[in-house]
């Protein structure tokens, strides 16, 4: 699944989508963002405003 679409993805969706994509291919958001060429802090807006908080301790959104 790309990710480049994500400003207009279902919010929850999202979030599960990065954290499998995170957990299972790229070890953190940082490699995540660059892989796919997009904004990190955009996309951290994006799922903060659906409530989402990102945890670099866990390397996850919650």
């Amino acid at each position: 699944m790309k990710l480049t679409n994500f400003e207009t993805m279902d919010a929850v969706m999202l979030m599960s989508i990065v954290n499998m994509k995170i957990r299972d291919e790229f070890g953190d958001l940082d490699n995540l963002v660059k892989y796919y060429e997009i904004d990190k802090a955009q996309l951290i807006a994006r799922l903060a405003s659906a409530g989402f908080d990102y945890l670099p301790e866990t390397k996850q959104f919650r």
